[in-house]
């Protein structure tokens, strides 16, 4: 990406998003504002035990999502009854930050979700306690950049937006700032 290239919801965030959220809560320093940190994907491949083969599948088709190299999780344990030996790689997971985090969200926000079949809207009550949000994609073939007629297995991943928010009122608050597509629009985070 070019040096001076500044992605749109970043521009959003500082432009508009920043000030209501000032007005809200009535920060006195500029440090207080909330801020995304990082959006983390996970993707678990429980087939893996049995096909090596299917976790470098899954870790191209995340590494086009994210736009971003991912790196393979291992199991930490072995496990007889699923067949699961220690060391064995069982699925990828990615940290974007910065530029990349901004152009995820805004696919994510804008091309993905609406294309997920039923969606009525994401869960308002999946914040952590201290400011995440986590939520779960069951296809990954949402995205644009997965090219449908060239995949052989759907796979789900995780999503997890880590936020600077003291708090999982005012983390909503920030997503909210981004449109992202609650289904209880009206009613505060628990």
């Amino acid at each position: 990406m070019a040096d001076n290239y500044k992605p749109r919801l970043k521009t959003h965030y500082e432009d508009v998003v920043r000030k209501e959220l000032t007005e809200k809560f009535g920060y006195t320093n500029p440090m207080q504002i909330p801020k995304l940190e990082k959006i983390v994907l996970n993707m678990g491949v429980g087939d893996a035990v049995g096909d090596s083969k299917l976790v470098k599948k899954a870790v191209v088709d995340m590494a086009l999502i994210a736009g971003q190299q991912p790196v393979t999780t291992k199991a930490r344990k072995s496990i007889a009854t699923f067949k699961l030996r220690e060391e064995m790689e069982i699925g990828a997971k990615v940290t974007l930050r910065g530029a990349r985090m901004f152009e995820f969200l805004d696919r994510l926000i804008t091309v993905a979700l609406p294309r997920v079949r039923d969606f009525r809207g994401l869960n308002g009550k999946s914040f952590d306690g201290r400011g995440n949000f986590a939520m779960g994609i069951t296809e990954h073939i949402v995205f644009p950049e997965i090219d449908y007629d060239k995949i052989d297995r759907m796979w789900g991943f995780d999503v997890v937006v880590c936020t600077s928010a003291k708090t999982d009122e005012e983390a909503r608050a920030l997503l909210d700032g981004f449109n992202f597509p609650f289904r209880d629009k009206g009613q505060k985070a628990a």
